[in-house]
């Protein structure tokens, strides 16, 4: 049997090495290359042509979404599994819509990480349950249906989409040109306002207010300034 080529994608170093050391006590598969951010990664897969990718959403530059799309676009028979800190399954969506064959919360046990190039390998999706059993188009559509229509200020719905694409609180303030702690006050008076406790709801208040889609993404880049 041939080994499992594999990439692993992840800005953080220690995160990568982890990953790497879990796949190098794997029976069958060989850890070909890493890479840290989006346009590293486009190189190295065009260069290596691995079979798995695990690739990290939130990366710099490239970012993690804009990957999987051109990776699905121009090599197709490349499987990519999502690796990423939301366990939500509206970001498992997403992330299927977008190319990805598989999604695994960082959080999952190093057995199920096995289990899932094994599944993508044989042309399976991988979905970790609970998010494989409510992780549909139908489910996300229908979601939250008697949330108001908030007038928010034109700061609000760039902090609110950049959440819904999964960027963490320090990539958010990094790219608006804000501190961390402006982003967290914008977030917790969204939450206060739509009486939402969780990132996950607002995700999906964001994809029924049409403020991101499921289906495509714009680039993330930097924003004008205000608070």
């Amino acid at each position: 049997m041939k080994p499992i080529r594999v990439l692993v994608i992840d800005d953080h170093t220690l995160i990568r090495a982890g990953i790497t050391a879990l796949l190098e006590r794997m029976e069958h598969v060989e850890v070909i290359g890493e890479a840290g951010d989006g346009g590293e990664a486009m190189k190295l897969i065009e260069e290596l042509t691995p079979n798995v990718i695990l690739l990290d959403l939130q990366m710099p530059g490239l970012s993690g979404f804009e990957v999987l799309e051109q990776t699905a676009a121009k090599f197709p028979k490349v499987k990519i599994i999502v690796l990423s800190v939301h366990d939500a399954e509206v970001y498992a969506l997403r992330a299927l819509k977008a190319g990805a064959v598989g999604y695994l919360p960082k959080s999952a046990a190093s057995t199920e990480l096995e289990r899932a190039i094994s599944q993508v390998v044989r042309g399976e999706r991988y979905l970790p349950t609970p998010v494989g059993r409510t992780a549909s188009v139908e489910s996300e559509s229908n979601e939250l249906p008697n949330l108001p229509k908030l007038e928010l200020t034109p700061r609000q719905r760039e902090v609110l989409t950049l959440i819904a694409e999964g960027y963490s609180t320090k990539n958010i303030a990094r790219a608006l040109g804000i501190s961390v702690k402006t982003v967290e006050t914008h977030r917790a008076q969204l939450m206060d306002r739509l009486n939402i406790h969780d990132v996950a709801s607002l995700v999906r208040y964001a994809i029924k207010m049409k403020l991101v889609s499921l289906e495509e993404r714009a680039p993330m880049k930097r924003m004008g300034g205000g608070a």
